[in-house]
């Protein structure tokens, strides 16, 4: 497994990282979640991503759970806060000094850890100024309770709004959370050139846009039994973008593009974004274990200029590129 620093700090990470989204403590039972865990362990990966809201708070336990007994030091650890956590009373949601102070604390007892290594805004809340929320952030830094802070989904103008208020509280702003993959490129334009700028780094998720770049939907097919796409407790909802006929018909024909590479669809998929060197790490999820052994082959790929190109070449008709497409929601509609 290769390291990459997370953005310009001097934390390094495993460049594939696990999370548990749409899996633990909902998709999958804990015995499973747990398999998956110690297999991403002995594959190498020392990443571990999650966030309060999945499966309402329980993903955090689950990924506790798997990790107790595990040097702690020998492990990056991210968690994040913003969604609706609890009953979804009115400051259960949001990132408002008052929010953000209880919710890492209960992240913490949840992953059974003193600190994480990267807390994280999961959205940018257009209701509380953004002052407040950096100077809780700052301070959840300086009582040790995490050791760098992140954004996810944040448009340009807002990382950077929130980089000058971090160098201002002399905090480490690292790190961004993405969609990205090569169906999804919507940071391409403005998010990834202002993070180089600022030393922030992509900490990439979906890389396999929701399990459809492995090639296993076929256009008018139906979805395989037991898929994420036959999910209703929430992957069928994400996944729904992609399962048109067009975009399933595309991803189809990179199949001859793994193969000469040597690698299944969904290797070639997280080398992918992997190629990309704004990416600190792809997070990858898994139900069994043996797909995270196949996805972690991933690392230390390069995929020379002709592959890259004619990955390009196949799928350009069904990219999206809007970079409007990277939004918070209003908190009024939780």
């Amino acid at each position: 497994m290769k390291t990459r620093n997370l953005g310009g700090s001097g934390l390094k990470i495993s460049e594939i990282a696990y999370g548990n989204w749409l899996t633990h403590g909902s998709q999958v039972e804990e015995d499973a979640a747990t398999a998956c865990v110690r297999q991403a362990l002995d594959e190498g990966i020392t990443t571990f991503d999650t966030a309060d809201v999945y499966a309402n708070t329980a993903a955090e336990t689950v990924l506790g759970n798997a990790l107790k007994g595990q040097r702690r030091e020998g492990l990056e650890i991210f968690t994040k806060v913003y969604w609706p956590t609890g009953p979804r009373q009115h400051n259960d949601h949001g990132l408002s000094r008052k929010h953000i102070m209880e919710s890492i604390n209960a992240s913490l007892d949840r992953l059974q850890t003193d600190y994480v290594d990267l807390y994280q805004a999961h959205r940018y809340d257009h209701e509380t100024p953004l002052e407040e929320t950096m100077e809780a952030f700052a301070d959840v830094v300086r009582q040790g309770k995490a050791l760098y802070i992140g954004v996810s989904e944040w448009r340009a103008e807002e990382i950077r709004a929130a980089h000058t208020l971090a160098r201002e509280l002399h905090v480490p702003l690292v790190s961004n959370q993405p969609q990205y993959s090569l169906l999804w490129r919507v940071i391409e334009d403005e998010v990834i050139p202002t993070s180089r700028e600022l030393g922030i780094g992509q900490i990439v998720w979906s890389p396999i846009a929701q399990g459809v770049l492995t090639g296993k939907y076929k256009p008018g097919e139906q979805p395989p039994a037991g898929s994420r796409a036959t999910d209703e407790k929430g992957g069928a909802d994400m996944i729904k973008r992609w399962m048109q006929d067009d975009v399933l018909e595309r991803v189809q024909r990179l199949q001859p593009v793994a193969e000469e590479t040597g690698l299944s669809m969904a290797q070639l998929a997280v080398a992918w974004v992997l190629q990309n060197d704004n990416v600190s790490a792809a997070i990858i999820g898994a139900s069994r274990p043996e797909q995270v052994t196949d996805n972690v082959k991933a690392s230390g790929v390069r995929l020379d200029e002709a592959t890259m190109k004619a990955i390009d070449e196949i799928v350009d008709p069904v990219i999206e590129r809007d970079p409007a497409k990277t939004q918070s929601p209003s908190r009024r509609d939780f």
